[in-house]
Formats: C-alpha cells, sequence, structure tokens
C-alpha cells in the first residue's frame, strides 16, 4: 500500500478555484445583481445564497475527495475573484474593475480585457475576512487536508500599480504602506492558523509578471527597478508569514495570470528563479508550466536541494483537451534533469476560474484532468 506524503505540497495538488455551477452563478446574479461583477463593494452577506454555496461546496469537496486529493479547497465558489474577497474584507481599498489599459489581459485571439487597479482610500486595516469564515466551514466539510488560497502581499502591491495620486495622499512613505499591508496579512494569517489551517497557499503572479520584459519596463515607470522590487516583494511574503507556527506549510502558486482563458504576462523564471528559491522561505511553489509562454525547466536547477517542492503546473485549466498520461510523465522526466524527482509533484497551471466566469471547459473535464493528475502522480512517485 502506498504512504501518501504527510506535508503539503502534495504529489498530485491543485491550485484551488473550480469552476462556479451554473445554479451558483445564476443565484448570484438573482440575489445580488450588479455586486457579482463590482470590485468596489464589500463580500455579500445574502443567507439565501450562503445556503446555496454550502450546498455547492459540499459537492465540490466530494468530488475532490473522489478525484484522490490529498488536498481539498472549497473551490474559491464564495468569491467573485482569487483576491478580492480578501482585501475587500479589510478597510482602506477600493478596486476599479475597468481597470489600467497599460497591462491588458489578452488571448490567443487577440481580445483583452482591462487590469485591475487598486487604491488606498485610507491606512489599510485588518478586520475578519470572508476567506477565515469561508475556511471554517471547508475545515468541517472535509475528510482531507483542508487548504486555503489567498492573494500574496507581493500581488496586492502590483495591482496598486505604482500607486495613484490617492494612494500617494493615503501613503507618501512607501514603508507606511507595507507596514499596514503586512500587519494585515500577519494577522489574517494567525488567524487561519488558530482556525486550523495547516496548509496555506499564497497565489503570486507579480513576480511571474517580472518574468516579462513588457512588465519590468513597466514597473520601471513607477520609478523602481524591478529586480529590487522583486527583493523587496522576498522580504515582505517572509515578514508575513515569519510567526506561523512550523506545522502549517505555506506554498506560493506563479503563473502569468487566469481570466477566462486569458493572461497578462510571458516569459520564462529566469529573471526570478535565483530569489525565487533561495530568498523566500516557503515550503513549496506551485508552477505554471502549461505552455510555452512559462519557459523552460532549466531555472530548476536553482531549486536548493532537501526539503523545498516544485508542483508543476503541466495540466491547463484553460483547456478541455485531456493531457495523455504518458506526456505529462515524460514532462516531468525532462524538469527531473534540473532538479530531484522527489522534490517534485504535478497539478495544473491555475485554478479552474480564478473569477466567477471561469474557464473555457465544464465540469466534467475539470474532475477528469484532476483525476489524470492523480493517476500520474501515482505513476511516478508511487504516493501522493
Amino acid at each position: 500500500m502506498n504512504v501518501p506524503l504527510l506535508r503539503p505540497p502534495f504529489r498530485a495538488d491543485h491550485i484551488g478555484s473550480l469552476l462556479r455551477p451554473a445554479a451558483l452563478k445564476t443565484a448570484r446574479e438573482e440575489l445580488l445583481g450588479a455586486h457579482t461583477s463590482s470590485g468596489a463593494v464589500a463580500p455579500h452577506d445574502n443567507a439565501r445564497l450562503r445556503a446555496i454555496e454550502d450546498a455547492c461546496i459540499r459537492d465540490a469537496i466530494a468530488m475532490q475527495e473522489r478525484a484522490g486529493l490529498q488536498a481539498t479547497t472549497d473551490g474559491e465558489l464564495r468569491r467573485r475573484s482569487f483576491i478580492l474577497e480578501l482585501i475587500l474584507s479589510w478597510e482602506g481599498v477600493k478596486v476599479d474593475r475597468t481597470g489600467n489599459p497599460r497591462i491588458p489581459w489578452r488571448n490567443e485571439r487577440g481580445s483583452t480585457q482591462p487590469f485591475m487597479q487598486m487604491t488606498a482610500t485610507k491606512r489599510i486595516t485588518w478586520r475578519s475576512s470572508a476567506v477565515l469564515r469561508a475556511f471554517g466551514f471547508l475545515k468541517a466539510n472535509t475528510k482531507v487536508t483542508p487548504k486555503v488560497t489567498i492573494p500574496a502581499p507581493s500581488t496586492v502591491h502590483y495591482h496598486f500599480g505604482g500607486f495613484d495620486d490617492e494612494t500617494r495622499a493615503v501613503y507618501a512613505d512607501p514603508d507606511l504602506f507595507w507596514d499596514d499591508l503586512i500587519s494585515a496579512y500577519r494577522q489574517e494569517l494567525a488567524a487561519l492558523a488558530a482556525a486550523g489551517a495547516t496548509y496555506i497557499q499564497l497565489d503570486d503572479t507579480s513576480i511571474a509578471f517580472l518574468c516579462d520584459p513588457v512588465h519590468r519596463e513597466y514597473v520601471r515607470t513607477w520609478g523602481v527597478d524591478p529586480h529590487s522590487l522583486l527583493l523587496t516583494y522576498a522580504e515582505k511574503i517572509n515578514a508575513a508569514i515569519a510567526d506561523l507556527p512550523d506545522h502549517v506549510y505555506v506554498t506560493l502558486h506563479h503563473c502569468r495570470g487566469n481570466r477566462e482563458g486569458h493572461w497578462a504576462a510571458e516569459g520564462g523564471y529566469d529573471p526570478v528563479a535565483e530569489v525565487l528559491f533561495n530568498a523566500v522561505d516557503v515550503d513549496g511553489y506551485l508552477l505554471e508550466y502549461d505552455t510555452e509562454r512559462a519557459g523552460g525547466f532549466e531555472p530548476l536547477r536553482l531549486l536548493p536541494k532537501g526539503e523545498k517542492r516544485v508542483v508543476l503546473g503541466l495540466v491547463s485549466s484553460k483547456s478541455a483537451v485531456l493531457e495523455e498520461a504518458d506526456d505529462l510523465e515524460r514532462k516531468i522526466e525532462r524538469a527531473a534533469a534540473f532538479a530531484p524527482l522527489d522534490q517534485l509533484g504535478l497539478s495544473p497551471q491555475c485554478g479552474f476560474s480564478s473569477s466567477v466566469g471561469g474557464n473555457a471547459l465544464d465540469e466534467r473535464a475539470q474532475e477528469a484532468k484532476l483525476r489524470r493528475i492523480v493517476e500520474v502522480a501515482e505513476s511516478v512517485w508511487g504516493s501522493l
């Protein structure tokens, strides 16, 4: 009998978000109306919608357990997007979903969507979040490890886009912004740990964006050197997680954007790998690797030998096409030329529905992909 790994990240893992069932989407529209798309309001407090969410999340948990995963999420089914429910639970931030046109979302057909812009209206202050409340329900309803996902502090900072005038009026000193943001994160993470969270994933796009020359030039328009920003991000992530107890495992997920099949950046991990793998004090990384936009496996040579793990995001959450097991195994073998096989795992490149709209596949294809991940992990490593 195979013995599963006792700590995250697991050989077969997934990023977090799942497709919203049609009934849930309809209920959001009927019960919340404009709230479903607006980023400028707090998380909902609608009892009827919560009951529908509860039922859908129970189904999502059962599906993940049926697929054989060692960790389940709530699919982020209560969220509008992977980022909003956390940051809008706190005080001091407003969001413009019509966004920042300088770094648009795009897809292979040439479609574009504007990038979200955040603004500080007053000093950022922690309040008990919608994410924390949602985790309690997940923990009470799963038989395996409950995994909670939150945006990384680096991602939140990047969405401020170098600070607009309103933000500068609140935070003339950028160090004060970081002090307040990291204080809020430390309180959120402490509350999650106290609630029983042992697997926390920080979702980061900003470091992966710094792999792209277009984004590196965008950062320079802020008057900031991209490598200096990378070092700052490593420092602030470490500060946010510094006081978590040893039994709480933290991973970083990195992708170049995943919004209804769109992405926002491209480029291999070469510009960030040394700092990412050696200066950030997390237990593992879940890395986008489903297309050539993410580059090759060569940066994995910089992963330190030992306990840290890299979960390879080789399965696409953007497409309904089911990856062949043999092809996935060959790719894992190629990656193992640069990092020890024992330090690798397998997952999708990102979630299936980072925002309510979701990607272009159905729930049957979604489950098939999760099952395929478990199947391949068991074949390659003999355990999860």
